[in-house]
């Protein structure tokens, strides 16, 4: 039996959250599979100490390519790089974040290595008895749960969502061995050039990444009441989030959407304003620290997942708890 990897992502230097995620994904499965989890590191300028992070978060090994051509993502490039560790190591599962780097380099590695994909998974699982990784995922437009495997072609690849993992609790004790790749010849070869990187404009910020986040569904009724979540959220210091149905609904952009079909969230406090639970926007938010939900239905889905619950008409609650809020935050 091989090993465990998962692919880490940098940016300028540093180890991204998904990084540690994906550990958490994997130590379990290494452990499962009496294997060694491994990670791969590949980018410019990563130093031996950052590299060293991974292991208080669970990797055995790392894998590190330091080059100046892999500064920025470039898919073939980083394919390339990948798919000499996978030749030269046979590894047994490889796990990538369902970010736009990993959606995009996992599916070119997949067609290369001959081996299977499944993305955007939610749970993961080894089989006792075949060995086998059960891949767990969205499908038929969220409204089933798919487990897929993949039996007959190694490495088993597969992509998880953002934030649908909390980290390990880090062991500063612990190191790993870091193995320093040689380069193919072929890595520099691709018809791609990386001219420049800016930010994505249009949006304060990423909701996947907010510490607070009111979310607002259908129970809203039209667009004009989208400004009383707008106006919570300011008073809380957080960003605006939305089910698929309001978004469906053009009340708000499809980038505040939470959910399988959206995004995955895990912020400290989740406020669920008029939201009914649908079993998709639920696995979006599962690994938030605290959810509120403010709905007039006592019986709605949501109510068993959340931590609080204030049941009443959220037109007469929302308003009153941000007059509350700000007249703490002027007090």
């Amino acid at each position: 039996m091989h090993d465990v990897w998962t692919i880490s992502e940098t940016l300028n230097g540093k180890l991204k959250q998904i990084s540690f995620e994906l550990l958490a994904r994997g130590r379990k499965l290494a452990d499962d599979l009496g294997v060694a989890l491994c990670s791969i590191v590949i980018g410019d300028g990563i130093s031996d100490e950052e590299a060293q992070t991974l292991a208080h978060y669970g990797a055995d090994v790392v894998y590190l390519a330091n080059d100046s051509g892999l500064a920025s993502f470039e898919c073939t490039r980083y394919a390339n790089v990948l798919l000499s560790l996978i030749e030269t190591h046979k590894p047994e599962v490889i796990l990538a974040g369902a970010t736009s780097s990993g959606r995009t380099l996992m599916p070119y590695v997949g067609i290369k290595a001959h081996a299977g994909l499944t993305a955007d998974c939610t749970e993961l699982a080894i089989d006792e008895k075949t060995k086998n990784l059960l891949q767990t995922r969205p499908a038929i437009g969220g409204n089933i749960m798919a487990t897929i495997i993949t039996p007959n072609h190694r490495p088993q690849m597969a992509t998880v969502r953002p934030r649908s993992t909390k980290i390990l609790e880090p062991d500063y004790g612990r190191k790993a061995v870091i193995q320093y790749v040689k380069y193919p010849d072929k890595v520099s070869v691709s018809t791609i050039s990386v001219t420049g990187i800016r930010p994505f404009e249009g949006q304060q910020s990423s909701i996947d990444e907010a510490e607070i986040i009111v979310s607002g569904g259908k129970g809203l009724k039209k667009k004009d009441n989208v400004g009383l979540i707008e106006e919570l959220a300011a008073v809380l210091g957080g960003e605006v989030g939305a089910t698929r149905d309001a978004v469906d609904r053009g009340w708000i952009s499809y980038p505040h959407q939470v959910g399988l079909s959206g995004k995955t969230v895990s912020p400290k406090l989740y406020l669920a304003v008029g939201i009914s639970g649908a079993i998709q926007h639920l696995a979006g938010i599962k690994t938030s620290e605290c959810i509120v939900a403010i709905n007039n239905d006592e019986q709605a889905h949501i109510l068993g997942l959340a931590d609080f619950a204030i049941i009443g008409d959220l037109f007469d609650v929302v308003p009153e708890l941000t007059r509350q809020l700000e007249k703490r935050n002027n007090a």
